[in-house]
């Protein structure tokens, strides 16, 4: 079976970041469309030497990507969920790829207890999240319970990391 390369990073050792690197990331966590030219302004280096800076972070995988963080409720997803999925040890690396793959998974992390798996996974509405827990959750071999929670109301959702 191959294994999920995506966080084979976990064993990298971490990069060293300067106060300047930490100052450049808090700006991109803020606003990722910031130009270098006015990122450049903020930190009070050259937009070369930002530019040089930033591209250096996505080659040593502190930056892993830029993306859009999109309201849910604006897209007409109505039903956001957390899943507690307790696997049969053999089966937990064939599992966790198969859900890493669901549209519907937003995040997906093996935790300490029993071959548990925790995850989060947004739905249109409440017919579509039967179904994924009907035909994915509770058809695969090697699940052995499910836990689920609905989410009610978020007050707080942090994309990134704060350093």
């Amino acid at each position: 079976m191959k294994k999920n390369n995506d966080f084979d990073a976990n064993n990298m050792p971490a990069m060293k970041l300067n106060e300047t690197d930490k100052k450049i990331i808090e700006i991109l966590l803020d606003n990722a469309r910031i130009s270098y030219t006015d990122l450049a302004k903020e930190i009070g280096l050259s937009r070369v030497a930002v530019q040089s800076r930033i591209q250096s972070l996505i080659e040593a995988g502190v930056i892993e990507r830029f993306t859009a963080v999109v309201n849910p409720i604006k897209v007409g997803i109505q039903v956001s969920a957390f899943f507690n999925v307790d696997v049969e040890p053999k089966y937990l690396d064939e599992i966790a790829e198969k859900l890493a793959l669901h549209p519907a998974v937003t995040s997906l992390y093996h935790m300490t207890g029993p071959s548990t798996l925790h995850m989060h996974g947004v739905f249109k509405n409440m017919k579509e999240m039967e179904e994924f827990l009907l035909e994915t959750l509770y058809s695969t071999k090697g699940i052995m319970r499910v836990d689920t929670q609905m989410l009610l109301k978020r007050y707080k959702s942090r994309m990134g990391l704060k350093l």
